[in-house]
């Protein structure tokens, strides 16, 4: 993928979460554990091909007290510039992630070279805070990763989890307007099957590429930031944003 991506002069190349390890890791967390660091036998390369064009990939995250966070990072010119811990674990239905993870405790924009980012993943976008929080924090492109199971089969062209989710990116770019890219895990897994269907949506809420579905694939998007401007510009939904409010009806329903 990544020599693909640099031969076709990609910038940013955004992987699914878990990328590095696969999804069904159970009581394999540990063993699979990274730090992403310049000495480690899996980063070390991954920071060595951001020299040539930034990446986004999912692995898990070992802390300094040994516990395991589902995680992405962000790596460019060779170096480790944010990681995202996921904030939400489901652990409901055919989801297990809280009995082998720790849940992750900040939500965070950050600066790169094509501006102000940040990142989510999966769980972390079904709620509607944490888009929220990198909004206000700054985030004019905000890149989720997942690895969604298909699930909802019925005679429509797409899967209800594939519909679900495209609404919810969609939605986001829309009240945001922002950039929201999606790279979904594909193929199967321990009985899992991941759809793929990678999609990068504009500040308008207009679709600019899409993946294919059930098929690994390079989903490629020139992304225009002047887009920015003229969204906001017509639809002043930033600047009038009352956060004010916000923090004064939160801290009172806190309270109850």
């Amino acid at each position: 993928m990544h020599s693909k991506a640099k031969k076709e002069k990609t910038d940013l190349l955004v992987f699914p979460e878990l990328s590095l390890t696969g999804y069904v890791l159970q009581d394999l967390v540990a063993s699979v554990a990274r730090r992403p660091t310049e000495d480690d036998p899996v980063f070390s390369p991954l920071l060595t091909a951001s020299k040539n064009l930034d990446l986004v990939v999912g692995f898990v995250d070992e802390d300094s007290r040994h516990r395991f966070y589902i995680a992405s990072a962000y790596l460019s010119g060779g170096k480790l510039i944010h990681v995202h811990h996921k904030v939400y674990l489901p652990t409901y239905g055919l989801f297990d992630e809280g009995r082998f993870f720790s849940w992750g405790d900040k939500v965070r924009a950050f600066d790169t070279r094509f501006g102000r980012m940040g990142m989510l993943i999966c769980e972390d976008f079904w709620h509607a805070s944490p888009p929220y929080l990198l909004w206000l924090d700054g985030a004019d492109i905000m890149l989720f990763s997942s690895a969604s199971p298909g699930r909802g089969l019925n005679d429509k062209e797409k899967l209800e989890s594939a519909r679900w989710v495209e609404r919810v990116t969609k939605a986001y770019a829309s009240m945001f307007t922002t950039f929201v890219a999606h790279a979904n895990r594909v193929g199967y897994e321990d009985g899992l099957h991941f759809w793929g269907g990678a999609t990068v949506f504009d500040p308008n809420g207009e679709e600019l590429s899409r993946g294919p579905y059930n098929e690994e694939a390079l989903t490629f998007t020139q992304v225009d930031l002047n887009q920015l401007r003229r969204a906001r510009a017509r639809l002043p939904l930033l600047r009038d944003e009352r956060t004010g409010l916000v923090q004064k009806e939160l801290d009172r329903i806190l309270q109850k």
